[in-house]
């Protein structure tokens, strides 16, 4: 190297945090210093990426502007540290690449999430020249696994399910050539050295079997499965962070076995497709949603449908469909069949959806996968590059514009995982804890670790009550707990006493003596988009949801789902202002299923229950029947616990428009009724204004409701008089979207506070999360939405996490009790009493 001579030497040490570490970012500071003609030497350590260079001043300083520039695509940096120091003769005239050296502490260093296949890598794969032609595990330091296979830091070979495939010669060279691409790609593999598929036939009788009756593998193990998939079969198939069930898209009988066998019979099942190109034949795609199908994160995008392209069996109750881009070399092989042996069948698009049992995680394992999917899948495509951690599919949510003029949005995460995880979100404000570990919520369970300003939120984990999810929470939560280092000094939950969450969080808070806080679910949803929106000032929050514990009087407690709030995020402070007027559930949980049990009742609240004969659900014996016994116990109000729910009204109009009596998936009525609209339709139903006392988290006052049984009692009247359930529904959303903002209007004038974060699974509605922003904003006020992460119960953790470490442990570092509001203990369960009415 020729150094620059025609200035004073100099000599810097930088230490450069973010994520670094598995991207391509030590060749990249080897091209600049190389370019700058520096001597010195670059390596990974447990605290981020330590750079020396000596040189010429003016090189070092052309050297520092440079290094952020021209990034590789997957590196990011979060902090750099300049350290000047004596110039050293001694040091050799060059500048290395050194091996990676512990330090004993991860500060600093960030994981990549998996991403997608880059084009160079599938460029590679399909060329008959190139030596890693058909090779399904082909990537580079642009693309491939990393968070699913890296067992702890820092991020290197022998630290990730890579240990087990020593390098070939030819990888080796490029492993360790600063001026290749795969420079020190730890999952870098060929057909030599490398992680191989095989098929297991499982119940594919062996006259199906063809000429590879054996044990098929590499591209022959491909072939058999498309072969197979084309024959209608089911297949489970591993992938990066798990296993995925695949069938023909197109095959009505290969789709209704996947659906009966996974005892899913109706909720959409999401699509891998072919191309850019035959996605969008299957689907409306702007401009923000390509952006994201092809993005390295490549998650499932829910996309509106077009008429006539998509079988009405993989999405039967809405107007969407899932669709995602292959990402993993694998996915490119099962569309590309013109690259392997035997002449396989070419697919316009295969299900995808995930590798499990509704609600359980993923499965990660092939013995596993056998065990918990051999009921489902007729045989099994296997490879032995180990996955370290279940990491599912993203889901994100596009809505295009419906009238012209409307801006195009960036679709919103629905469900955060592959391609975002672990990833952090960098909190806003004063953090006054070094650490903390939020349980989150029982459903979509995500839960979340903070590390001074960051919050790392773990991937989607399933719901926690079913089986398996609680062992993933916890090999989950050890696993990011030794990536981090953080050593969380609280932990919060959520308050309902009997959630597995909850008691997961005490356990942790025992076991390491440290002070343990409860927060309202519903409080938890509003802090989440004030996070995630760096919002610290005082805002109003909306909370629309479909249930949460919630605090009354005299240590009574409700169901919450409705809520208007006051809250000041730099002190972990909220109240409630206002309620959707509440209504009782008969049956309680029984409701959240059944939503004629909700549409019965509010009927009743608004005294027309007598008037309608002809109800939906008195058309099933069995609901009629049970019908007067329900109506007893609403009278006695057994077992009927009142509820200022927004997704229980939802549900109950669905019911009275004859769309859902019984619900197979959460969320279905509400996705039928949304799904009927008819945008013809320019009247809306009246929500007006009430006032009534009520808790607001610490004591009785008076709060603002919104009418709801008026306007399910409007409702019911422009039903019975002919109105169909179309112009029914688009009245129902147009008329929520006008009264919420007129809600949030009043509230604003009495607190003098006019920004509002909306959140809650309610949210997840597109006409809402479309509507009621520009209904807020004509008033205004502004609106905050998630876009990043969910507006459900995925990001609760995220919520819990930013409060604690906003409101701190009581002012001048005093301990505080565990709370939900400012001091609001948890009613035990036993004391959940219904509140009266107004």
């Amino acid at each position: 190297m020729e150094k620059d001579t025609a200035a004073a030497e100099s000599r810097s040490i930088f230490i450069v945090t973010g994520r670094v570490q598995g991207v391509g970012f030590r060749p990249h500071v080897y091209r600049v210093a190389l370019s700058c003609c520096l001597c010195g030497s670059v390596r990974n350590t447990d605290r981020g990426v330590r750079i020396e260079v000596q040189g010429a001043a003016s090189s070092i300083e052309r050297f520092a502007l440079r290094l952020r520039a021209d990034l590789p695509p997957l590196a990011r940096i979060s902090s750099l540290e300049r350290e000047d120091v004596p110039f050293d003769p001694s040091l050799p005239e060059s500048f290395v690449i050194e091996e990676s050296a512990p330090e004993g502490g991860a500060k600093g260093i960030l994981v990549s999430p998996d991403m997608a296949m880059c084009g160079r890598c599938l460029a590679d794969m399909l060329d008959p020249a190139d030596r890693r032609f058909g090779y399904a595990f082909t990537n580079c330091t642009d693309c491939g696994p990393r968070y699913s296979i890296t067992r702890s830091l820092p991020y290197d070979r022998p630290f990730t399910s890579m240990a087990c495939f020593p390098l070939c010669a030819d990888c080796r060279a490029e492993y360790g050539n600063p001026l290749d691409r795969r420079f020190h790609a730890q999952p870098d593999a060929c057909p030599v050295c490398g992680p191989e598929l095989w098929l297991d036939w499982g119940r594919i009788p062996p006259e199906e079997r063809g000429a590879w009756g054996g044990t098929p593998r590499g591209n022959f193990a491909v072939s058999a499965l498309l072969l197979a998939l084309g024959r209608g079969r089911v297949a489970a198939v591993k992938g990066i962070g798990g296993f995925h069930l695949v069938c023909d898209a197109f095959s009505a009988d290969a789709v209704a076995l996947l659906r009966e066998r996974k005892n899913r019979p109706r909720k959409a099942l999401a699509i891998m497709a072919a191309s850019l190109e035959e996605a969008e034949r299957l689907a409306f795609i702007d401009g923000p949603a390509r952006e994201a199908l092809l993005s390295a994160a490549r998650p499932v995008v829910v996309c509106p449908r077009r008429p006539g392209e998509v079988p009405d069996m993989l999405a039967p109750d809405g107007s969407t469909i899932g669709i995602m881009l292959p990402y993993a070399p694998l996915h490119h092989l099962l569309f590309h069949p013109e690259i392997l042996p035997g002449n396989p069948p070419l697919f316009r698009a295969l299900v995808m959806t995930s590798g499990n049992a509704g609600g359980e995680p993923i499965c990660l394992g092939n013995r596993e996968a056998l065990s918990r999917l051999g009921d489902i899948a007729d045989l099994f495509l296997f490879h032995n590059r180990d996955i370290l951690v279940r990491v599912d599919d993203s889901v994100m949510l596009s809505d295009p514009p419906r009238a012209a003029g409307r801006r195009e949005a960036p679709p919103r995460m629905l469900r955060r995982a592959r391609g975002f995880v672990p990833l952090p979100l960098p909190l806003k404000g004063d953090v006054r804890l070094p650490s903390v570990f939020a349980a989150g919520a029982d459903l979509k369970h995500t839960f979340c670790i903070t590390r001074g300003a960051d919050a790392f939120v773990s991937q989607h984990g399933g719901d926690l009550h079913r089986a398996g999810a609680a062992q993933f929470f916890e090999e989950n939560l050890g696993h990011l707990e030794r990536l981090l280092e953080s050593g969380p000094v609280a932990v919060v939950r959520d308050a309902h006493p009997d959630y597995v969450s909850s008691r997961a969080a005490e356990a942790y808070a025992d076991a390491r003596n440290i002070p343990l806080y409860t927060l309202q679910h519903h409080a938890a949803h509003i802090f989440a988009v004030l996070a995630e929106n760096g919002h610290v000032a005082p805002a109003l929050g909306i909370a629309l949801d479909g249930a949460g514990y919630g605090p009354e009087a005299e240590g009574r407690s409700s169901v919450w789902g409705g809520e208007l709030m006051l809250v000041r995020p730099s002190a972990g402070v909220w109240r409630r202002m206002g309620r959707l007027r509440p209504f009782l559930l008969p049956g309680g949980d029984a409701a959240s299923r059944e939503p004629w049990r909700s549409a019965a009742s509010l009927l009743r609240h608004a005294g027309h229950d007598t008037l309608f004969s002809g109800l939906p659900w008195l058309r099933n014996p069995e609901l009629a029947a049970l019908h007067p016994r329900l109506m007893e116990m609403w009278t006695r109000r057994v077992n009927c616990p009142a509820t200022s729910s927004c997704g229980r009204l939802f549900d109950a109009v669905a019911a009275l428009c004859g769309l859902c009596e019984r619900m197979t998936y959460e969320g279905q009525a509400a996705l039928r009724l949304e799904a009927v609209q008819d945008f013809s339709e320019d009247r809306a139903f009246s929500l007006p204004l009430r006032e009534a006392k009520g808790w607001d988290g610490e004591a009785e006052r008076t709060l603002l409701e919104p009418d709801v049984w008026a306007m399910f009692a409007e409702l019911a009247w422009a039903l019975r008089g002919g109105l169909g359930a179309g112009r029914a529904s688009r009245r129902f959303h147009r008329g929520l979207a006008v009264g919420l903002a007129a809600w949030a209007r009043a509230a604003a004038d009495e607190s003098g506070v006019e920004t509002v974060a909306l959140g809650g699974g309610v949210m997840n509605n597109a006409t809402l999360a479309r509507e009621l922003p520009e209904e807020l904003a004509a008033l205004g006020l502004k609106p905050l939405l998630p876009r990043a992460f969910p507006a459900g119960d995925g990001a609760v953790s995220l919520g819990q996490a930013a409060w604690l470490v906003w409101r701190g442990q009581g002012r001048n570092g005093a301990a505080a009790a565990p709370a939900g509001s400012a001091e609001l203990k948890p009613a035990p369960p036993d004391s959940a009493a219904t509140p009266e009415l107004p």
